[in-house]
């Protein structure tokens, strides 16, 4: 026996030659396996289709959107009416500018036709006062009466027809009214507003002041009067004082504050000039 037949081996038991073909036979399954799926390339991924369910518009949403719609309408409405009252108040802006404008002007219009009316009444005063002195002066070697006699007459009769006729009755007929600054009758009269006013008993329309009056008709001369023209005294365009010729050398007027309406001869109180107007 030998010396070392007693010493177990290390060696690992062999195995069954049925254990080590299985095991072969598995390992070229797999490897072919391996193979064959290696030969066919990449497996081709298949398309993943995803469903998103959409939300559902609740109740609740539906209202919220209606309740924004009203507000939006509710706001254009309030812009639209503030737009109305706008233009409206620009409007109503400008008629009263319109009107207040229209006011003065004929507020200004008023004051100097008054101022006119106040000059022309002042200017006749200062020329019946001059007047007056002058007829005074040339009479002091006659009586009192005599004078009275040649300066103021009673009314007399003319030979003007038509419309001269009537305008000269009318004037004679306020014959001893007073003279009143800025009178237009039917008791009181300054000197324009009575010349006015007897023409205006015929249809005639006359401006208002002796200034304008003077210049309202054909310029004539004194030699050539006929009954009916208006006499002027001052300029013409600037006159301070009208009357109107009735013939036979005579006029009536509204001389001033002392005499009021009077028909007078030419000679008391000469004019400047004539219009006529008939």
């Amino acid at each position: 026996m030998s010396h070392t037949a007693h010493i177990p081996s290390h060696r690992k038991p062999r195995q069954s030659a049925s254990k080590t073909a299985l095991r072969a036979g598995v390992a070229g399954g797999v490897l072919s396996t391996i193979a064959v799926a290696g030969a066919a390339g990449p497996a081709q991924a298949e398309p993943v289709t995803q469903t998103i369910e959409m939300p559902t518009i609740t109740a609740g949403l539906s209202t919220s959107v209606a309740a924004s719609a009203q507000a939006t309408q509710a706001v254009a409405l309030e812009f639209e009416t503030q737009a109305h009252e706008d233009a409206a108040a620009e409007t109503a802006a400008k008629a009263a500018k319109k009107a207040k404008a229209e006011a003065v002007r004929k507020a200004e219009a008023k004051k100097k036709a008054e101022a006119a009316a106040k000059a022309e009444a002042e200017a006749a005063e200062r020329a019946s006062r001059s007047a007056e002195r002058t007829t005074l002066s040339a009479s002091s070697d006659s009586s009192s009466s005599s004078s009275s006699a040649s300066s103021f007459s009673a009314p007399s009769s003319s030979n003007a027809t038509g419309s001269a006729a009537a305008v000269i009755a009318f004037a004679q007929s306020q014959i001893g009214d007073a003279y009143v600054s800025g009178g237009t009758g039917p008791n009181s009269w300054d000197c324009s507003g009575l010349v006015q006013a007897a023409f205006g008993s015929v249809n005639i329309d006359l401006p208002r002041v002796s200034q304008s009056q003077s210049t309202a008709g054909t310029q004539v001369s004194l030699d050539n009067l006929q009954p009916g023209d208006i006499l002027y005294w001052g300029g013409a365009g600037s006159a301070y004082h009208v009357g109107i010729y009735v013939g036979g050398g005579q006029f009536v007027g509204a001389q001033n504050s002392s005499t009021g309406v009077v028909q007078a001869s030419l000679d008391y109180d000469p004019p400047s000039g004539a219009v006529r107007v008939l």
